[in-house]
């Protein structure tokens, strides 16, 4: 049998994986579950990395595989002579990193994890033999929010789901435990659906439904051009079975879905802040209301929670209510009732560093919006928090930020500017938006980089007002991650906190 007939075979936990040479290029979270998942099936499988955590290096041979440690700014001599029949890149590798291409150009067939999960699904099936349904959600911005929520939301419809992709779960993880779900919330980056596209078509996925939040310039370095990334976030929508979610105020995505190669009698659903037409989600004088999943929608709609519920819980923010407009669209696709998603609302809470309020004293709210890596995300938090110092800057991953700044940046009280790329955001306010003070926080080491932010923005207050760490940018210029970078934040605003009451009242307050 020829190689690419042993592939086109392989669409089945209990296909023959047996004596497949597979090489595994990273070795994180993802590149392990792969090594794992694929020693298990009985391949022969050889992992190169240029560095790993101390406890996958362990854990590689344990599981059956080598490991191979070392430079891959250029094609190792080893995975030559490996001669495998599949390579499978954890998704940080570039269509343009020099292995990729080699791979490319070599005929070896090229997977990402996620192809790899979708070949294997039925390793667990449900009572009626069939593996889980999966959903997919992708977006710039959102992603992870719209997955927590939609899990949440099927959960509380009686439904056994888990959230996993690029929400930090690896999709293989879910598809091996052995307790088994219904519906698999899978959040993919631009990164892994870009992988998805070279599939053939035995490892294409046919999702349930499928929703691409929005789209905006972002990981343009890593995709060679906008248009790229847009063509990877446009494969969420491939083979999609019932619904196709789109934001209705995001032109893009309802272009994707229009494009798109979907099984008949898929449906386009709608969503935005605005009045929902029939098949749309939407929102009528408070009420969040679903008019596409009932069979009089021309003239009727059903509640599923109000603005009301949601401020008390926390979630009003315009960006959040269109998550939770996505993620209910989803749901119901899967016959949630609306009363289980006005329930499911009511408990759930964002993640940490997502607008998240981490201290109000001496008239000064502190937001962490950390999570805000492109200017898409942070033109959101800018628009929750008008008037607001804004505290912007880190690695600007090739995206002008020019657009941001004068739109929403223009109405900011101030801004503090981080990051080693701070010379093109003090040129953005320069030519767009000239009346915003503008105070720059030298590179320095990380650990002071955020006192200084902090006294610098507690100095323009004086008294009363926002400050919000929505930097725009990711953080690996001066961070670990944007979880340290909001991290760091947070404490050092706690530390401002003790200083002024120490001075104050001599005595230091407890913490928040």
């Amino acid at each position: 049998m020829s190689t690419e007939s042993r592939l086109a075979s392989l669409t089945s936990w209990n296909a023959d994986w047996a004596g497949l040479r597979v090489a595994v290029l990273g070795l994180s979270t993802t590149g392990f579950s792969v090594a794992d998942t694929l020693t298990e099936l009985g391949a022969e499988v050889l992992v190169l990395s240029e560095s790993a955590d101390e406890e996958y290096a362990k854990l590689v041979p344990v599981v059956g595989a080598r490991l191979e440690l070392g430079s891959l700014s250029d094609v190792p001599q080893t995975l030559v002579d490996f001669d495998a029949e599949v390579v499978i890149a954890s998704p940080g590798f570039a269509p343009s990193h020099p292995v990729i291409r080699w791979v490319q150009e070599s005929g070896i067939a090229l997977w990402g994890d996620v192809e790899l999960a979708w070949r294997v699904r039925d390793k667990v099936v449900r009572a009626d033999g069939t593996p889980a349904d999966w959903v997919l959600i992708t977006g710039t911005n959102g992603k992870t929010t719209t997955t927590q929520l939609t899990a949440s939301l099927l959960v509380e419809g009686g439904l056994r789901a888990a959230p996993c992709g690029n929400i930090g779960v690896p999709v293989l993880d879910a598809v091996r435990d052995p307790s088994g779900f219904d519906v698999l919330v899978v959040e993919l980056s631009s990164h892994q659906l870009w992988y998805l596209g070279l599939a053939e078509p035995e490892g294409e996925l046919y999702p349930h439904s499928s929703v691409c939040l929005n789209l905006a310039d972002d990981h343009l370095v890593w995709h060679g051009s906008a248009r790229a990334y847009r063509d990877a976030k446009a494969l969420v929508y491939r083979n999609t079975r019932v619904a196709c979610v789109y934001n209705k105020g995001d032109e893009a995505t309802r272009l994707m879905v229009e494009d798109a190669e979907v099984v008949e009698g898929a449906r386009a659903i709608g969503f935005d802040l605005g009045i929902p037409g029939p098949s749309d989600l939407g929102v009528v004088e408070g009420l969040l209301v679903d008019r596409a999943f009932l069979d009089d929608r021309a003239r009727s709609a059903l509640e599923l929670t109000t603005v009301a519920d949601l401020e008390t819980a926390g979630l009003s923010a315009p960006h959040i209510v269109q998550n939770i407009l996505a993620a209910s669209a989803l749901a119901r696709s899967l016959d949630v009732a609306p009363e289980a998603i006005h329930d499911a609302l009511q408990s759930f809470r964002l993640d940490a560093h997502r607008i998240q309020v981490v201290a109000r004293h001496a008239g000064i709210t502190w937001v962490d919006d950390s999570k805000a890596t492109n200017p898409h995300a942070a033109a959101s938090s800018l628009r929750a928090y008008p008037g607001a110092v804004w505290v912007v800057g880190g690695d600007l991953k090739g995206v002008d930020i020019a657009d941001l700044v004068a739109t929403a940046g223009a109405s900011a009280r101030a801004a503090v500017i981080i990051g080693v790329e701070r010379s093109e955001v003090v040129t953005a306010f320069e030519r767009h938006a000239p009346t915003v003070p503008v105070f720059e926080v030298d590179a320095g080491e990380t650990g002071e980089v955020m006192n200084r932010v902090v006294e610098i923005a507690a100095g323009i207050v004086d008294g009363e007002g926002t400050v919000l760490l929505a930097p725009a940018a990711a953080s690996f210029d001066q961070f670990t991650s944007y979880a340290d970078r909001g991290r760091r934040f947070a404490e050092a605003v706690q530390d401002w906190i003790d200083r002024g009451s120490a001075d104050d009242t001599g005595r230091t307050p407890p913490a928040l």
